[in-house]
């Protein structure tokens, strides 16, 4: 039986008893097209394919330039083919079991400057209405305690705890933590609280939902403002501060918060705390992204980086 055939088989089954979207089936058919390809120039067709032929095929994308993600993707799709053959009789034997993909080197969070920064609460300042006051204390909150997109825009109304100094939180796995919040904060906040019944739904019945989030909205099921919404309104920022939207994001913002945070002397636990993280490892990243401008600063600015133009 052809290639081909196979993998329309497999595409079948991922289709009827996995519900794999559209994008997905023809990412998958893409991956096992450039196997069959690469095995039927090395003389072995893809159904008979030996744990040995797959290791020489994977060397084969790393000597072709391939990233290391794109050859865990490759590994990905042959891993499911393979165990569809051997479940449909196809084969009595999985020789894709034994192989592990190559290492991905874990990627630095892209982090933006202070000066970025500033100029986002520039630009969230000149916004005009009760639209601008809204958009000043999401910022506000956002970078002054390093939320998750999805901790502020649904933030209860009663979160504020201890005189207001502080904001409960619930983040991932239903931790919980307290998050202090700088004077600008809480002042834009003291400034939204009043422009806030604006932004609830006509409708008594949805806005008796909405009624419970600091951040309501007027046409969300949730009651409360989407991510989208504030990722669409963190774009329009970005533009006006004449950043590039597609670097700016709510993680990324996250990510700045940490970074500026350790950069001026802050311990790496208290971040840890603070970003809700489990495990102090996840939150030694940002350390990572640090020395590497620490690296960049000694290459670019110390003397001694400059040439031997002296004596």
């Amino acid at each position: 039986m052809s290639a081909n055939r196979d993998i329309a088989l497999f595409l079948d089954m991922m289709a009827a008893e996995r519900g794999a979207a559209f994008n997905t089936l023809e990412a998958y058919r893409r991956d096992l097209d450039d196997i069959a390809g690469r095995l039927a120039a090395r003389g072995t067709a893809l159904s008979d394919a030996s744990t040995a032929d797959l290791e020489a095929m994977l060397a084969g994308l790393a000597s072709d330039g391939l990233s290391a993600s794109t050859a865990a993707r490759r590994l990905s799709a042959m891993k499911r083919f393979y165990r569809f053959l051997l479940s449909d009789g196809r084969r009595t034997d999985d020789p894709a079991a034994a192989l592990k993909g190559p290492k991905k080197g874990r990627s630095l969070p892209k982090v933006l400057s202070e000066a970025d920064v500033d100029a986002l609460f520039d630009a969230a300042g000149r916004i005009e209405g009760a639209n601008g006051v809204r958009t000043r204390a999401l910022m506000e909150i956002l970078y002054a305690g390093g939320l998750r997109v999805s901790e502020l825009v649904s933030l209860p109304l009663n979160a504020f705890v201890r005189a207001e100094r502080c904001i409960h939180v619930t983040g991932k796995g239903g931790r919980e933590r307290l998050v202090p919040l700088t004077p600008n904060a809480l002042e834009a906040v003291d400034a939204y609280r009043a422009v806030r019944e604006t932004h609830l739904p006509p409708d008594a019945g949805r806005a008796k939902r909405a009624q419970r989030f600091l951040f309501p909205s007027r046409t969300a099921k949730s009651g409360h403002m989407t991510r989208e919404r504030f990722a669409q309104i963190l774009g329009d920022l970005a533009v006006a501060a004449g950043l590039d939207p597609a670097k700016v994001s709510p993680h990324v913002l996250r990510h700045a918060f940490a970074t500026h945070l350790l950069a001026r002397g802050a311990d790496l636990r208290s971040v840890q705390m603070l970003l809700g993280h489990a495990d102090v490892s996840t939150t030694q990243i940002y350390t990572h992204v640090l020395d590497e401008r620490l690296k960049t600063l000694v290459q670019t600015a110390h003397p001694l980086a400059r040439g031997s133009g002296g004596d």
